[in-house]
């Protein structure tokens, strides 16, 4: 055989090798993102309706988180959230929209102490599914909720949803903002 005919039979080896690399690793790391985010992934590519991009925004989130400092929460700052959410609690049975806001607030309070900034809403929950993939939905079910009844629509059964979406999120930014003991 004629050399030009090894070389391009080495280049067409090379090419193939090369193509198989790249749809395996994009295959990799969409799984990789899959189980990361969970049903988030499923509702971010849902959202931009194309997979590659729907990637793209995650990998993006998760390179803003990496230059975010979250840091856990002081043990006195755990429990002080932790008998404040009780009370919140406790408070619905006489005053679900006070006890609601107030759980809204203090998700708020918790997650600026640990360092996730404060923009707008879909910010932060985007910040938040990088860390609590598992129950960011909840936290923007809640705040639907919520934003519901400030305009009129919504039931005490829609508040009390509310609560427990928030309930979800609060667990979670207490739970992995661990320094020392568990809140009792």
């Amino acid at each position: 055989m004629d050399a030009w005919i090894w070389v391009v039979l080495a280049i067409l080896v090379v090419a193939g090798v090369v193509g198989v690399a790249l749809v395996v690793g994009r295959g990799r790391r969409s799984t990789s993102l899959r189980e990361d985010f969970g049903p988030e992934y499923e509702r971010v590519v849902g959202k931009t309706g194309d997979q590659r991009e729907g990637e793209r925004e995650l990998r993006a989130r998760r390179e803003r988180r990496q230059d975010l400092e979250i840091r856990p929460l002081p043990q006195p700052s755990m429990q002080r959230y932790a008998h404040q959410w009780r009370q919140v609690q406790e408070r619905f049975v006489d005053d679900p929209v006070d006890a609601v806001q107030s759980a809204d607030q203090l998700v708020a309070e918790v997650m600026r102490e640990r360092g996730y900034p404060m923009d707008d809403f879909e910010q932060r929950a985007a910040d938040v599914s990088v860390d609590h993939p598992e129950v960011v939905e909840n936290y923007r079910e809640g705040h639907r909720l919520v934003e519901d009844h400030r305009v009129g629509r919504g039931s005490t059964e829609d508040l009390r949803q509310a609560m427990v979406h928030y309930r979800a999120l609060f667990g979670q930014l207490l739970e992995h903002g661990r320094t020392g003991e568990e809140v009792s």
